[in-house]
């Protein structure tokens, strides 16, 4: 062997093992082999800043990342919806750019365009985001579909956040959806963009900033020691913005610009609400209205006339059934049309089939549908909503008071025009839902002097503030019915009223103004010949007289109001009046007459199938018997009040029951369930403002006292 032949590579050798699939070429010796790398494409971090103005969406957030937290298959699409100039944008901004690590293949932006005359096309937006992702221009196809085919094939096995912002429509969304379950999609709208469920999407409604959020905003625009030099200001002004961010950033740009003045001249420009919407703007830069504008436009006829129309309804929220009064649709109609505004953030949906304004979206609606909607339209409208609530209240008092006489036009064939009640709790518990609604619309009626609706509002709210107690409501109300039934002549309904105002006063113990107000009452009573408004106001003098501790006056009124209604045959009334003649007598210390007068008025109240008053007697034969130390027996009687009173839903009567059986269960040693009936009492005293809560506080802490020693 030579020297040469020594120095040869050894023979190559071509072997190969395991499958192969497809052609497999051989060779002999291959040289060196030099890899050179072209440009490589950066990684999109296309997402904005937030605006510095941000603030107060610890909540929003919180629910975000709880969200994205509990996925573990599918699609992470995530729809946020609101009204305009409500922050979604800015909530985006602000998430998105916290979960770089968990997706850091990119972060891909695209303003879709809503609200301009030209919304982004998907071709439009897919060729960006296929750039944004390396695909050389020349490779993107040019028809959509082979397009959003790419995309899906780019964006397989990436992991991006993607911000689809101010999309006009689910299908302007769905081709700009990437493949697999890597990646994170956040899409802003103004519509819910409901179609976007059956790609497993999730919604987050984006509502106002509450009143600290509001002020912090403020704060991150002018600085914190600004904003805390006029603490009161700085809270009244976030207040007339409505929690709005888009208004809080216009407000506090000005503010910043004219660093010389104070935040109350802000605040005392806004007050006018003539002028608020016009105020909250930068001119061309950026304007409140502008943005309602857009979104106005873009409704259909009927959507913007119930925008407009329902805007004036008393309350802060409403239901189909009373916008299609307003407008004088069908329900079904009506239904159809606030689907609509819902989709399109115009209204919030606060409970089921409830439905508020923004405060903002409210006033522009109010404006709107003065320049739009004659004031013959308007008061229209107004009135039948009004009407509708009386409509609902006087159906509703039909099944709590079914035997109680009344006074008004709309009793006799009462329809409710809305839900209808299944019973006395769910009577109750649509007035008592419906309590600031049928307050405002007293208001409201007293404010247009429709003085006929006033005071047949309070006339149909008597039975439930019997049973709820609500004085403040009560005395207001009615204060406003005298005033109305005085301004249209109705003496009847004057007397009617004062004797049920007079009542109020009694039970907080103002027992001189329940006696003008009776007094009075019995005056029109007689003037009118009314014998029932006659026999009210005689058993309600009794009432403040027995109150007050003048036992004697109390049993001639009672007396007096008895005969009365013996002779118009009103077997109801006289029952009454002997159980309150028994009350006295007991108090008087003659149980066997009061027993006899007591007994005879639950046998009555039974036969009539009047619940609520057959449980009030039980409960005064009940306190009859506690003065002659029959505890057993007051304890029967009165736990069969308290199963009558508790199916009611009474809270003011269960509140009266259980205060007597932890009197009888003190008395008979019984501390620990004592001291869980006054308790209960207490609570129900005081959620209705009762002065007897305080009573019951202090029998309780009587009760924790023996636990002391």
């Amino acid at each position: 062997m030579t020297e040469h032949e020594d120095a040869r590579p050894p023979p190559a050798r071509n072997d190969m093992h395991g499958s192969v699939s497809g052609p497999v070429v051989q060779a002999h010796t291959i040289g060196d082999i030099h890899f050179h790398r072209g440009d490589r494409t950066p990684v999109p971090a296309q997402i904005p800043p937030p605006p510095r103005s941000f603030a107060g969406r610890a909540g929003d957030l919180g629910r975000l990342n709880r969200w994205l937290a509990g996925r573990h298959e599918g699609p992470h699409t995530v729809v946020l919806s609101g009204t305009a100039g409500v922050g979604k944008t800015a909530l985006a901004l602000r998430w998105l750019p916290e979960l770089s690590a968990d997706f850091p293949d990119g972060q891909l932006f695209v303003d879709l365009g809503q609200g301009s005359a030209d919304p982004v096309l998907p071709a439009e937006a897919l060729e960006w985001f296929l750039l944004s992702l390396g695909v050389p221009a020349k490779r993107v196809p040019v028809e959509t579909g082979q397009r959003a085919a790419m995309y899906r094939t780019v964006t397989a096995g990436r992991r991006l956040a993607i911000l689809l912002d101010n999309a006009v429509s689910a299908a302007q969304v769905r081709p700009l959806l990437p493949a697999g379950d890597r990646s994170v999609v956040v899409v802003t709208s103004r519509f819910r963009l409901s179609g976007l469920a059956i790609d497993g999407a999730h919604w987050v409604e984006v509502g106002p900033l509450d009143p600290a959020g509001s002020v912090e905003a403020l704060e991150n625009i002018l600085g914190a020691e600004r904003v805390r030099a006029e603490p009161d200001a700085a809270r009244e002004l976030a207040a007339l913005c409505g929690g709005l961010p888009l208004a809080l950033v216009i407000v506090g740009a000005r503010l910043a610009t004219r660093r010389r003045r104070g935040i109350v001249r802000e605040v005392e420009n806004l007050r006018m609400e003539q002028r608020r919407l016009a105020d909250l703007s930068l001119g061309a830069d950026m304007s409140v209205k502008a943005v309602f504008d857009v979104s106005y436009s873009e409704q259909s006829p009927d959507a913007a006339r119930l925008y407009r129309l329902c805007s004036l309804h008393p309350g802060p929220d409403f239901g189909a059934s009373v916008a299609a009064a307003a407008l004088d649709w069908p329900v079904e109609r009506t239904e159809e049309v606030l689907d609509g505004l819902l989709e399109a953030s115009f209204l919030l949906e606060v409970d089921d089939e409830q439905f508020r304004y923004h405060d903002l979206l409210r006033l522009y609606a109010r404006q709107r549908a003065e320049d739009a909607d004659t004031s013959e339209a308007r008061e229209s409208a107004l009135r039948r909503m009004i009407e509708w609530y009386l409509d609902q209240s006087v159906a509703a008092d039909l099944l709590v008071h079914p035997l109680r006489p009344r006074l008004g036009p709309r009793y006799p064939e009462a329809e409710p025009r809305g839900p209808r009640f299944a019973d006395v709790p769910g009577a109750l518990s649509w007035l008592e839902s419906h309590r600031v609604h049928l307050g405002s619309a007293v208001d409201v009626a007293a404010e247009k002097q429709w003085d006929e609706l006033v005071w047949q509002l309070c006339e149909a709210l008597w039975g439930f503030f019997l049973h709820t107690r609500h004085y403040g409501d009560w005395i207001r109300m009615h204060q406003l019915g005298i005033t109305a039934t005085g301004r249209c002549g109705d003496r009847r309904a004057e007397a009617r009223l004062r004797s049920q105002l007079g009542f109020a006063f009694a039970k907080l113990r103002r027992y001189d103004e329940s006696v003008v107000q009776n007094t009075v009452a019995l005056r029109l009573a007689d003037e009118v010949q009314d014998v029932q408004a006659k026999a009210t106001a005689l058993s309600q003098l009794g009432r403040a007289a027995r109150d007050s501790g003048d036992l004697p006056a109390a049993l001639g009124y009672y007396r007096q109001a008895r005969d009365v209604q013996q002779e118009i045959g009103q077997s109801r009334g006289v029952a009454l009046c002997r159980r309150r003649i028994g009350q006295v007598l007991a108090a008087q210390g003659l149980h066997d007459e009061a027993t006899v007068e007591l007994a005879a008025a639950a046998e009555a109240m039974q036969a009539l199938g009047d619940d609520t008053q057959y449980a009030r007697t039980l409960l005064f034969l009940a306190e009859s018997c506690m003065r002659t130390d029959q505890l057993e027996r007051a304890e029967l009687q009165l736990q069969h009040a308290l199963e009558l009173v508790r199916q009611l839903g009474s809270p003011y009567y269960q509140a009266e029951v259980l205060s007597r059986l932890g009197e009888v269960a003190r008395r008979q040693g019984k501390h620990e369930a004592a001291r869980v009936s006054y308790q209960e009492a207490a609570d129900l005293y005081a959620s209705v403002g009762d002065p007897a809560a305080e009573a019951m506080r202090a029998r309780l802490a009587e009760q924790a006292e023996p636990d002391q020693h």
